[in-house]
């Protein structure tokens, strides 16, 4: 293990951290927040630690698979590590756990919030809060990719660690090339999102906030109400749109822009994507609608809203779903664990890896009719490896023990079952707001330090999909 090279590119993303730490202070100065210091003082101490440890270590090797799994899990650490400055330095959190937690949960695209009142935070420490979940969404080590050319000879090994789904999808030869593509579509589909929010009458403070929860399928936003406070039917069919594009492969965007909107239609996985968020909002809006007789637009974009938000895990919230029938909110929670499509900024299991689950089951079935039949899982006409489908069985069953043990660890803090059942599948899933105490209209300040501890590390999981964290705790990753 090259710790050194490991601790050097630690340090190159410390000083681009920095560096992001001064874009919101337009906004503190425009809008006289008064937090302009603590952002200046925070991107101080973040750059300059990075600089001493580029000055302090080197990359003596080019990044293998060990090291690729450290620089990665690390790089996230020290990102959320650093990210909590200006937090602390504002005086907006009153300890540095609800810093931390705040700031991983923005990082991981998690959304999940210590604040009872978001208005009253100064709006450049607001702006850095939406800002880290945009960093976070597409990757901040895939960000890195894009910009230190001298990642490039071994760069794959940081993009398969970081970058969500069974299948990392490599669009050039080359991995830094497909880095910025992936970024340039991100930005794109953005800057396309923020004009559109701003034709619909948001100003473009926030505009670009719930921009930036909408494409990193964050749902941080910059109202206590959420996207309830905009009741624009534009704005949110807007954001219902941007939500479900983002909760889709990236890649196959960058596709379409090629060879058309064929593209989406000989997807599989986009199909299959498409057809649960239709049938799941069908399903929410009969489950609603239909006790109440309000069969109104309203109903409709409710219904579809929440489905959307839910199951790209963005978190965003328009109505309080804990007072839809049980029915509802048990399909919510099972979105949760559905999530996106891989190689999106969606949470969850994905969509890929249960859509391959079903494959397989069906070859298994059909082996037992033929067994000496070979029966070949397939997507995207291409055949999938058997360590592929392996991984996949893997990674559905320690997803489903995680869950299980950490929700037994929250009840054993003393927190009801909704409370824990929600509380660890909306952060190891990545969604934000669960069932209970940290329900639609509430949030996670109430929860102990060791409860906060807890749940920032399942965002941690959640977001590296399980393996990429939990191999650094295996002994055997450490021998020589």
């Amino acid at each position: 293990m090259d710790l050194r090279g490991v601790f050097h590119l630690q340090g190159w993303l410390l000083i681009f951290l920095g560096g992001a730490m001064l874009i919101p202070l337009p906004f503190s100065f425009y809008y006289q927040a008064g937090d302009w210091a603590a952002l200046s003082l925070s991107a101080g101490i973040t750059s300059v630690t990075g600089l001493i440890m580029t000055r302090r270590t080197r990359l003596t090797r080019d990044v293998r698979v060990r090291e690729g799994f450290a620089i990665v899990t690390f790089g996230w650490l020290m990102a959320s590590m650093f990210g909590a400055l200006p937090f602390m330095l504002s005086g907006a959190t009153a300890s540095y756990t609800d810093a931390f937690f705040e700031t991983i949960s923005g990082f991981t695209t998690t959304g999940a919030t210590i604040f009872a009142d978001v208005e009253a935070l100064p709006r450049g420490v607001l702006f850095w809060r939406s800002l880290t979940h945009w960093l976070g969404g597409m990757g901040i080590i895939l960000l890195s990719l894009a910009i230190l050319p001298f990642l490039g000879v071994g760069g794959m090994q940081l993009y398969k660690a970081e970058v969500p789904g069974p299948i990392a999808d490599k669009l050039t030869p080359r991995v830094t090339e497909t880095a910025k593509i992936l970024w340039a579509v991100y930005i794109l589909l953005s800057a396309a999102e923020t004009v559109l929010l701003m034709m619909g009458g948001l100003d473009l403070f926030d505009a670009l906030c719930q921009t930036f929860g909408t494409m990193a399928t964050g749902g941080f936003s910059t109202k206590n109400a959420s996207i309830a406070a905009f009741p624009s039917p534009f704005v949110q069919w807007v954001l219902i749109v941007f939500m479900a594009l983002a909760g889709a492969n990236f890649s196959l965007h960058y596709r379409v822009v090629q060879r058309g909107w064929r593209v989406y239609r000989e997807d599989r996985e986009f199909l299959v994507y498409v057809a649960i968020l239709a049938g799941a909002s069908v399903l929410i809006y009969l489950l609603t609608a239909m006790p109440t007789g309000q069969h109104s637009e309203l109903a409709v974009r409710n219904a579809v809203f929440q489905v959307v938000s839910v199951q790209t895990t963005t978190g965003f919230i328009t109505v309080d779903y804990e007072l839809w029938p049980f029915a509802g909110q048990l399909l919510l929670l099972l979105l949760m664990f559905v999530g996106g499509s891989g190689g999106s900024t969606a949470g969850g299991m994905k969509v890929l890896r249960l859509y391959l689950l079903g494959k397989f089951v069906l070859a298994e079935l059909n082996r037992l009719l033929h067994p000496h039949a070979i029966i070949p899982v397939r997507v995207r006409q291409h055949t999938i490896p058997r360590e592929v489908v392996t991984n996949v069985l893997g990674f559905s069953v320690l997803y489903i023990v995680i869950f299980a043990l950490g929700t037994l660890a929250i009840a054993m803090m003393g927190y009801d079952m909704p409370t824990s059942f929600g509380a660890v599948a909306a952060t190891l899933g990545n969604v934000g707001p669960g069932l209970g105490d940290v329900g639609a209209v509430d949030n996670y300040g109430a929860f102990s330090a060791a409860g906060k501890w807890l749940l920032a590390f399942f965002m941690l999981l959640g977001r590296l999909e399980l393996y990429t964290v939990l191999i650094l705790f295996m002994p055997a990753y450490w021998r020589r």
